[in-house]
């Protein structure tokens, strides 16, 4: 069975294709502001963000397989109305 290509391609069709496909970008105006929180501007920053440590994580593996591992459950109460209180503080200033 022989397969018969009809369509050509061609530098120029290619071309024309990409020009027809590419993604426009809106105008941008000294109007535009964009504000990013404090979160934001640590989650583009990786330099700064901590390290992931293998071997702590390790460790907290073989004591869970052990049966050693304890969760402070007042530890995490208190982050979690933290984390709630930032949030909320963070919404009424916008």
């Amino acid at each position: 069975m022989k397969i018969d290509s009809t369509i050509s391609t061609s530098a120029s069709a290619v071309t024309e294709m990409r020009h027809r496909t590419s993604v426009s970008q809106p105008a941008t105006s000294a109007a535009t502001e964009v504000h990013l929180s404090e979160l934001a501007g640590q989650l583009q920053s990786p330099g700064e963000a901590a390290t992931f440590d293998t071997a702590r994580v390790s460790e907290i593996k073989q004591a869970i397989a052990e049966g050693r591992f304890t969760i402070n459950s007042e530890a995490i109460a208190d982050r979690l109305i933290a984390s709630a209180s930032e949030l909320v503080a963070s919404t009424r200033q916008v």
